[in-house]
């Protein structure tokens, strides 16, 4: 086996490198990252769109109805967004309804936050910082 080459010495690093800490929760990411996921497709979102627009819970009939796709697909992309915890389900009879949980909303409306840099971290969080800071 060939010897490896010597490993070169870190570099040095300038003054105020590598101290950055995130200013909010890597929870908070996390769970944006999976809604996002998950509103990340257009039929998804389309779905989402009826059942605010619905205001009550619709039958799976009612949500397959305006797509051209399989009843499998479709099932798809419900337990998608039914694992987000975007939509809520309850059965009556063989049939499922499908409602629009608007909780998870909440942490969607804090999406713009994470792309701006005034916006201040909850406190206790490493790092934190408020636009008086960026003075």
């Amino acid at each position: 086996m060939p010897a490896r080459p010597p490993r070169c010495a870190p570099k040095p690093t300038p003054p105020g490198c590598c101290a950055f800490e995130p200013p909010r929760p890597v929870q908070d990411v996390t769970a944006m990252s999976g809604l996002c996921k998950a509103i990340g497709d257009a039929t998804r979102l389309s779905m989402l769109q009826m059942l605010a627009m619905a205001r009550r819970p619709l039958c799976v009939c009612e949500l397959e109805r305006p797509f051209d796709l399989s009843q499998p697909t479709i099932s798809h992309h419900l337990r998608i967004l039914r694992e987000a915890g975007l939509v809520r389900t309850s059965r009556r009879g063989t049939w499922v309804f499908y409602e629009l949980n608007r909780e998870p909303l909440a942490l969607l409306r804090k999406l713009e936050s994470l792309f701006d840099p005034g916006t201040a971290a909850p406190v206790g969080v490493a790092g934190a910082h408020t636009a008086e800071d960026a003075r």
